[in-house]
């Protein structure tokens, strides 16, 4: 029988393209796989599952695993508030689109990313290094919405503006701008608000992540919910062995 290389056999990963809880336990491997496995292989060779991209699969399953974590942890499964914030990726002249963030001379692609007071990916949007993050974070509004979230969105002074608040308060969510940094350019914490910056830097362990030369922001995409998958796999996996031993 042919075996994948996060562990699954090919017999289950064909059953989870159709069913995404059966998908949830063909990739339970990536949570147990050695770190030194040739694990950007796994990524590239999952994400290629062209069908499980267009169906959305990766991102219904990362957000599955981030709620079943919160009631791993004793909270409630839709958070109170989430924390929104962007990183700029240089990226290959081959990358569906390209643009240059001034501020941190990156020429490549935006990921705007959201998460929970776990540091655990919610959602995300992509587009060029020069794209504001208010328009970029508008999509995600009403995704945010349709999982039942209605609390507060935190971010740095890049979401601050009247119009983006009322967009945002259309799906009862509630903008809360707070300084990510000092005026000579420390990072200053700020309540929760600091967890998705150590988001982006477990996601910046992922090397392919770091260079983005996929054509399609789809594929990228593809690559950053299954590294994300991988991180809240190992959580819940040693969470589960935890309670075992007790």
């Amino acid at each position: 029988m042919c075996r994948h290389p996060c562990g699954a056999t090919g017999h289950a990963l064909r059953g989870a393209g159709a069913d995404p809880p059966g998908c949830a336990a063909a990739l339970r491997g990536l949570a147990v796989a050695p770190r030194r496995l040739a694990l950007g292989r796994a990524l590239h060779h999952l994400a290629q599952r062209a069908r499980w991209i267009r169906l959305g699969l990766w991102r219904r399953l990362g957000q599955r695993l981030a709620l079943d974590w919160r009631r791993a942890r004793g909270d409630e499964v839709v958070p109170s508030a989430v924390v929104a914030d962007s990183r700029s990726l240089r990226s290959a002249p081959s990358a569906w689109t390209r643009g240059i963030d001034g501020g941190k001379l990156v020429k490549g692609v935006k990921l705007l990313a959201v998460c929970d007071k776990h540091g655990s990916l919610i959602d995300l949007a992509l587009g060029p290094a020069n794209l504001d993050d208010r328009a970029g974070t508008l999509p995600l509004l009403p995704r945010l919405a349709d999982l039942g979230f209605q609390g507060d969105l935190l971010g740095d002074s890049g979401f601050k503006g009247a119009p983006f608040a009322a967009a945002a308060l259309v799906h009862n969510i509630h903008v809360s701008v707070s300084p990510g940094g000092t005026r000579d350019g420390q990072f200053l914490p700020s309540g929760i608000r600091w967890v998705v910056e150590r988001m982006f830097a477990w996601l910046s362990r992922y090397r392919r992540l770091n260079i983005v030369y996929d054509r399609q922001p789809d594929l990228f995409a593809a690559h950053v919910w299954i590294a994300m998958i991988s991180i809240i796999s190992r959580r819940v996996v040693a969470h589960a062995q935890a309670q075992q031993v007790v």
